[in-house]
Parts: structure tokens; sequence; C-alpha cells
């Protein structure tokens, strides 16, 4: 427990906040973290040398990637969002958790058991087949539940909080929270074939389960992978950089923009397919549209920077955050650019999907998140600061460098593939056959996987210092000069 004083009327009243379950919470983040950048690296490495398939069912591309994919998002930026809106939510409100202990190590625990059962099924191959390889009815049944108890002990903080306003960091969190539950259940719709067996039949067929699947798969990168973590970025890079966001009024307009368009957005991935073209459109449209709000929030974090510009140089940890931001603003760039039919009709099914996901993947998300934990990690275990700010730029600069190298990898690749796949020679015959570009792709899929491995790399770097401060020590050789008058980075409350 951490103690800190809310004020009642003229009487302080002591808060003792629980940051015990934040603290499950962070090391389940940073554990799965690695369990899923070690995955991806392994099926990157399987494009390009397809032995590591080991021909062995359990092992191929196909069950991995989604083991990789759920790792990424759900296990490592869904236990990064809780435990940050935990956190969050305590400190802003002055309240501590609705349902104390009990509730809130339900949703940690249920939440653990749902990756575990959802990548056992995906191993073993029990999905429903859809294209996020949904887990079987079980599964969605106990998520459900626990993402209910988790929607309660949030918003039954919100309630009995003892700071009447509501910070903005906090609707975003709401808002993940709450579209999540509503895309997870209409999506997993499902009839089971027996209580006691795993297998069941969807509710949706056709071209109903497309809309329905990128109705979910869009709006769960817009709310979980972009509004939850807009959450995050609305509260670290105010507090590592020790300044006020820059516009609460943007902020604002900046929410209920981006939460209204979003959720229209998701038939852009469904062009030239058997989707009404006035579906596709709309979904384009609303896209296009989208890139206004996505970089006022982006404006929003870099901005607060406005004035002390020269935190840059001094605190890595803030380097993280705001480059996170400009991740974000590349990534709501590109994302609506390839909305447009004309470009989607180049981009769709191409590598360059795959470059752009991972460039918000990892650069946004990623990123975002590791400033967090760098941030959180002296708090919650009561550290002057992190054991060594030099390892922090390592880590920086080692994932940067992996991250330009996977991204323009797949950039190039995927340009290349949408151009092979359109070629045609003088008698109107495709020009390339498909085995032709996949052997023109190799040389790049082994440059994505070498950005894979530095990333990794970065990963366990981070992994090294936290454990480092979490025993409390700090490296005697590293030199880490803080600007004149600040506290040492990730200090304070």
């Amino acid at each position: 427990m951490s103690e800190a004083t809310a004020t009642v009327g003229a009487v302080p009243t002591p808060v003792a906040y629980d940051e015990d379950i934040v603290k499950k919470l962070f090391i389940a983040t940073v554990f799965w973290g690695v369990i899923g950048f070690v995955a991806g690296l392994y099926i990157a490495l399987q494009l390009a040398f397809p032995v590591l398939n080991l021909g062995l069912e359990w092992t191929t591309f196909g069950r991995l990637r989604p083991v990789h994919t759920s790792g990424v998002v759900f296990a490592f930026g869904g236990n990064a969002l809780i435990a940050t809106s935990l956190y969050v939510v305590q400190r802003t409100c002055r309240a501590t958790l609705f349902g104390g202990r009990a509730l809130a190590g339900f949703v940690f625990w249920g939440y653990q058991a749902v990756i575990v059962l959802a990548a056992l099924g995906y191993v073993l191959g029990i999905t429903q087949g859809k294209e996020y390889a949904e887990p079987e009815w079980y599964v969605d049944i106990l998520l459900t539940v626990v993402w209910v108890a988790y929607l309660v002990v949030f918003a039954g903080t919100l309630f009995k909080r003892k700071e009447p306003h509501i910070y903005v960091a906090n609707w975003f969190f709401l808002a993940f929270i709450l579209t999540v539950a509503m895309l997870h259940v209409v999506n997993a719709l499902a009839v089971p074939v027996s209580l006691t067996g795993a297998k069941s039949y969807v509710v949706w067929a056709g071209v109903q389960d497309a809309l329905t699947q990128w109705w979910y798969g869009h709006n769960a990168v817009g709310f979980f992978l972009t509004a939850g973590f807009l959450g995050i970025m609305y509260y670290f890079i105010p507090k590592q950089a020790n300044r006020p966001i820059y516009s609460y009024r943007l902020s604002i307009v900046h929410f209920w923009s981006l939460i209204f368009l979003y959720i229209w957005a998701g038939p852009h991935h469904l062009h030239y397919t058997a989707l009404p073209d006035w579906a596709q459109t709309l979904g384009m449209v609303f896209s296009v549209v989208l890139w206004m709000p996505s970089w006022g929030g982006m404006v929003n974090g870099i901005m607060t920077l406005s004035g002390a510009w020269d935190k840059l140089r001094t605190d890595p940890v803030l380097r993280f955050l705001i480059t996170s931001m400009a991740f974000y603003g590349m990534s709501t760039f590109e994302g609506p650019a390839m909305s447009i039919k004309a470009v989607n009709s180049l981009s769709h099914y191409t590598d360059w999907t795959i470059g752009h996901v991972h460039s918000g993947a990892l650069g946004w998300v990623a990123f975002v998140s590791f400033g967090a934990l760098y941030n959180l990690a002296p708090k919650l275990w009561k550290r002057e600061r992190l054991y060594s700010m030099r390892l922090v730029t390592y880590h920086f600069w080692t994932a940067t460098i992996g991250i330009v190298l996977y991204i323009t990898s797949m950039w190039i690749s995927g340009i290349m593939q949408g151009l092979m796949w359109r070629a045609y020679d003088s008698l109107g015959f495709l020009q390339y056959s498909f085995i032709e570009t996949v052997e023109a792709m190799h040389p790049y899929y082994v440059i994505r996987s070498l950005g894979g491995v530095l990333f990794v790399v970065g990963s366990l770097i981070m992994v090294y210092n936290l454990w480092k401060t979490a025993r409390g020590e700090i490296r005697s050789e590293d030199v880490y000069e803080e600007a004149p008058g600040t506290a040492p980075a990730g200090a304070g409350s």
C-alpha cells in the first residue's frame, strides 16, 4: 500500500492506494511482453527460413502467429493497460480501488488464465478459425466475466472518487473498457455443440461475418491499441515531463471526435469484396476524416514539452514517450492513406500492411508502454530512481533501430509485392508467378528478422534494468545529469 493525503473539506484524510495488484500486473506485462516479442521473432524467422516450422503441426507459422499477435496485443498490451489504468484512476480520483484486493485479484488471475487458455488453444488448433483465431466459447465466456469485473473495479473507483473532476486519461480508459466489452461480445457470439466439448458454431457467416470481424478488428485497434494507450499518454507524458498537458480543451475534442469516428472505419479492410460498395466507401471516408483527431492527440502529447525540449537530451524515459507519439502520428497518417481505394488496391494483402501494423504496435504501443514501465518501476518499489538511465538509452536506440529495419523492409517488400502481382506482359498474362514474388521477398524477410532481434535485445535490456531497480540497486558508473531544479527521472508520485 502507498499512502497519499487527500483533503476533504479542511480535514486531511490519508488515502492508502492499492499498489500490490499494480505490481503484479507490471510483472505480467514485462513477462508476456518478452514472450510475445520472442514468438514474433521466431515466426519472422520461419518466413525467412521455412525449415524452422520443424514439420510439427504445433510449431507451424499458422499456429504460432496468433500466439504472437495475442501475446503482444492482449497479454503484453492488456496487462499494461490494466496496470496503468488501475494506477492512474486511484491517483487522479484520490480513492482506493472499488471492490478491494479480492475483486482486483480476480481480474488479475482471471486475465492470466484467459491468456494461457487462449495460447494453448492456438497451439493445439482449438479455435473458431476466424481472422483473429478467435478462442473457443469457454475462453470467451471467461474473458467476458473477467472484463466485466475489470469494468466494475474501474468505474466503481470513479464513482467513489474524492476528486470532483474526472481527468481526461480516465475518459480514454473508460471508453476502451466499455467498447472492447461490446466488441468482444458481438464478435464472439457462438453456439457450443455441447457443454462438455470445445467445439462451437459461430453465429455470423459470409459477408456478415466479414463485416463483423472487421468492425471488431479495426475497433480493437481503435479502442484497445489507441484509446487505451492514449490514456497512458495523457497521464505519463505530463508526469515524466513535470508539465501540464499542452491543451486540455484539445484533449476533450480529441476524445469525442476519436471515439465517434473510429467505430465506423472498419469496412475499409474489405475493399473490392462482396461487401456493398457504399459500406466500403463509408469506411474509407471515416478513415480519412479520422486522421484529424488522431493528429490532434499527437500534437497534444508532443507539445506538452513546449518550452522544455531540453528534457529530451537528459531524460531517455521521456524520449520513449515522445517518440511513441511520433510513431502514433506516422501510423495514423499512413492508415487513412491506405484506406483510400486506389492505394488499398496496391497495399492490401501485402507486407506493406504488416509494416504499417508494426510501426504502430512497436513504435506507438510498445514505446509508450516502455515509458510507463520505466516511470512506474521506482514508484512501485519505492526507489529513488531507475537502476541505470544509460541502459534506458541503450534500450531506446536498440529498439528504434530494430523498428526502422522492420518497417522499412516491409514497406519495400510490400510495395514490390503489389507491383509484381499486378504486372502483365504484352499478351495480357501475369508477368510473375506467385513463387517468384515469394523468392523476391526473401532478403527483406531476413532484414525484418534482424530488426526483430534488435527489438528483443532491447526488451531484455529493459528486463535487466527493471529487475535491478526492484532490488534497489543503482549503477555507480552510470552518469546521468539531471536538468537544474528537477527531480530524478522516475522519482516522486
